[in-house]
């Protein structure tokens, strides 16, 4: 009787809804996390429109300030952030031999959480007011001068942080305590490897994060006094907080995207990666140097030479490990069978564009060359072939290596392609000139600009290459739509790969694996194949325990939601006078508090052991 539990299983939205499974959950932060790419962008292409000619009037400058700060905020904590959760749901537990993440149930509060977090950050083009401080959200800025917009900052981070910080301790635990057997932490794949080192970054940056947006809230809807001069308070406080995280967090983002090139380079060169445990060691400095680096920010705040000079040091010295993972991606290719597939070219295009991300990172780390660049558009290049050229391409390659896997079809290679030579021509447009605009004087954040400075040829330059940017992602969405109308005909291995997410069905089965594989080296699969073998399994078939669908993490969430909201309100002035009752009564704030409270009682109280797969099922299946 002990397997006798009774099976939930919903169909269609509810499914979703309800769902704890890590694939369907890596699914939803992939359509959330493209959504909000989508958003982004859009709002990239309206900021480059304004700037195509001198004295533009697209936008007024209030409008302009909106776009900035949310463009920035929406591609970094909305896009970036959950398209690598994405891919860290839909792989990892795959690449580990292991049958899911270690707690199901928060893996689904995290998504849900950060989903309503970040629609919260968004209410703003629905009622008016966005965030107007720019995505770094500086006080006194954000504190005194920005209206409602900037608690939907403040609360809407909060809320989606609680999500990625509930994420990054899940990946921890799950890849300390379920790899397969055999599988030490030296056997590990490059991309689980990164994953692994960017969760303990996500767990000591981010509650620095939360610890500022609170004292943000405080300040805006209490009254504090942190961050006004008047009462006390420091301003360049709030700029110490958020870079403690800011800087730790572009390695956030980073990282996972240099697994994802330490994945497809292999694989498409038919080599191991060269140099394996420099390439851990590596990772391992660059989480370790990136929470010393963040005065690099702070530059011209006055802070002296000797605090200067120390984080000057620290800064140039992150380019060692990063160095070092260069040269091997490029032994790893070096006189390899390199196949150029649609994931590899954004693969071997990577490598040269973070080099010069990383070029112009050296330059900024000299106080003095920085009081000149500082605040001008060098910068703006800067951080996109950072963040554009590396972890954008990183993610399309990814989607592109993963895809057979995730959904059992394959993106089309000619589309692929399309959508690679218009996206990399364009950002290539788009951003190298910009290192010459700043190097010219033009400073960044500015709505628009005066004639015959140097600037004109060069602006139109760039918002053409945001068109060809545009042009690739209308590619790749025309690519998705077409593929989803395809059967799912893939086989487990389509790219003759080398770890364990080949070994299973194309998309998996809900168990993963019917027998935990037993790991024996670095590239099982792959080894596996010279003996002309298959991965040996490391149990007996047997009964598999599975978790069950709950609708909890979604409704908790929605209490935040509402919660969130009211405590925005709370004191908002409304033409209507019974809207402004209501909020002001706090009831939104008891209720969504409510809503929460009675969740986690419920959870607490439903004894749900979940059911399990008989052997009978699971002898069925081919």
């Amino acid at each position: 009787m002990a397997h006798a539990h009774t099976v939930k299983r919903y169909s269609g939205l509810m499914d979703w809804l309800t769902t704890v499974d890590h694939k369907k959950i890596g699914i939803l932060y992939l359509l959330a996390g493209g959504f909000f790419f989508l958003v982004g962008g859009l709002e990239a292409l309206l900021i480059r429109i304004q700037l195509i000619q001198p004295l533009n009037g697209f936008v007024d400058g209030q409008t302009f300030n909106e776009l900035i700060t949310m463009h920035g905020t929406t591609m970094i904590f909305l896009a970036a952030m959950p398209l690598i959760f994405a891919f860290m749901n839909a792989v990892v537990p795959l690449q580990i031999g292991a049958r899911d993440v270690a707690f199901p149930f928060l893996n689904a509060v995290g998504f849900w959480t950060f989903f309503f977090g970040g629609l919260i950050v968004n209410v703003g083009w629905l009622y008016g007011g966005n965030p107007d401080a720019g995505w770094t959200n500086y006080a006194p800025l954000s504190t005194g001068f920005s209206g409602i917009g900037a608690d939907y900052y403040a609360i809407g981070l909060q809320i989606a942080g609680i999500g990625t910080l509930v994420g990054g301790i899940n990946f921890l635990v799950t890849i300390i305590n379920m790899r397969a057997p055999g599988m030490t932490y030296m056997r590990m794949p490059m991309f689980t490897w990164t994953v692994f080192v960017t969760s303990f970054i996500i767990l000591f940056a981010f509650p620095a994060l939360a610890v500022g947006l609170v004292l943000i809230s405080f300040d805006r809807l209490f009254d504090a006094n942190f961050f006004n001069v008047a009462g006390g308070g420091n301003p360049v406080l709030w700029e110490h907080i958020f870079w403690i995280f800011g800087h730790p967090e572009v390695y956030i983002l980073i990282l996972p995207a240099f697994g994802i090139i330490s994945e497809i380079l292999p694989t498409f060169a038919k080599k191991r990666i060269f140099g394996y445990s420099s390439m851990i060691f590596a990772t391992v400095l660059i989480a370790f140097l990136g929470f010393m680096v963040w005065v690099h920010h702070m530059f011209t705040v006055g802070l002296g030479p000797l605090g200067n000079a120390l984080f000057s040091v620290s800064t140039m010295l992150i380019a060692v490990p990063t160095g070092i993972k260069i040269f091997n991606w490029i032994f790893t290719f070096w006189g390899g069978r390199i196949e150029f597939t649609t994931a590899n070219l954004y693969a071997l295009a990577f490598v040269p564009t973070f080099v010069m991300g990383g070029v112009t990172g050296v330059m900024l780390a000299s106080p003095a060359a920085d009081f000149q660049y500082h605040d001008s558009y060098f910068v703006v290049a800067h951080f996109h072939y950072v963040i554009v050229g590396g972890i954008v391409l990183g993610l399309f390659g990814g989607a592109h290596y993963w895809w057979p896997k995730m959904f059992g079809r394959k993106l089309s290679e000619s589309l692929g392609k399309v959508t690679f030579v218009l996206f990399y021509t364009g950002f290539q447009l788009t951003f190298f000139v910009q290192h010459l605009l700043g190097l010219w004087g033009m400073p960044r954040r500015v709505y628009t600009y005066l004639p015959g400075q140097g600037w004109d040829n060069l602006n139109l330059v760039s918002t053409i290459g945001a068109f060809f940017m545009t042009a690739g992602t209308i590619v790749l969405l025309i690519n998705i739509v077409l593929t989803t109308m395809k059967p799912k005909d893939q086989p487990a291995d389509p790219w003759d790969g080398r770890t364990l997410e080949w070994t299973i069905p194309s998309p998996p089965q809900e168990y993963n694996f019917k027998q935990l594989p037993l790991v024996k080296s670095l590239d099982p699969l792959w080894e596996a194949k010279m003996k002309d073998e298959e991965v040996p399994a490391a149990e007996p078939l047997g009964p598999i325990h599975m978790p069950s669908p709950s609708i909890l993490p979604f409704t908790m969430s929605v209490g935040l939601f509402i919660a969130g909201l009211g405590i925005m309100y709370a004191n908002h002035d409304f033409v209507n006078q019974s809207v402004e009752k209501f909020f002001h009564s706090m009831i939104p704030v008891y209720a969504g508090l409510a809503i929460i409270l009675i969740s986690m009682f419920l959870r607490s109280v439903i004894d749900d052991h979940g059911y399990h797969i008989e052997v009978e099922e699971l002898q069925k299946e081919v």
